[in-house]
């Protein structure tokens, strides 16, 4: 999304409905260099560790999604996104915000090996971007940072197949 929270589909969906709880889809991207290190933003509304991911706009197709929230959040330009899941468990992936909105996510997972650009945090979704070891991924981190890890080596061990979690 470019421009503001309140600009945005789901801001203006929230003026409408308030916090009450929304499906939303949306994509979330497991960023991952040639060194095996995977890609994790420090979230601006949770101050934990998570993956560059967010909700799409009205008119955009997932993959534009993903790319936006790539850009927006990190800096870099995602290439060649690769589907390896799909998150939509209602425990696992409803979100109640620290401002107290609810969202049950309907997250396409990508995986992305390759990019352009400069890595740098936006100041607003996200404080910090890191590339961090698999083994040693911040405590301080989203609940579905391990869920999405998992299904990417899931993916990796069976040749290509398609996650859902």
């Amino acid at each position: 999304m470019s421009g503001s929270f309140a600009d945005s589909y789901l801001g203006q969906l929230r003026k409408i409905i308030g916090p009450r709880p929304v499906l939303m889809p949306g994509a979330r991207i497991i960023v991952e260099n040639a060194a095996g290190e995977i890609l994790l933003i420090k979230r601006g509304d949770f101050k934990l560790w998570g993956w560059p991911a967010g909700s799409a706009e009205m008119g955009q197709s997932i993959e534009d999604t993903a790319r936006a929230e790539v850009r927006e959040e990190t800096g870099l330009v995602a290439h060649n996104l690769v589907p390896v899941g799909f998150a939509s468990d209602p425990v696992h992936d409803r979100i109640e915000y620290p401002h107290g909105d609810v969202l049950h996510a309907f997250a396409m997972i990508f995986h992305v090996t390759e990019w352009s650009g400069t890595l740098r945090a936006d100041g607003h979704e996200s404080l910090d971007v890191r590339f961090f070891a698999p083994d040693a991924l911040p405590e301080d981190r989203t609940n579905p940072v391990s869920r999405t890890l998992a299904a990417l080596d899931r993916y990796k061990a069976s040749g290509g197949v398609f996650q859902l979690i």
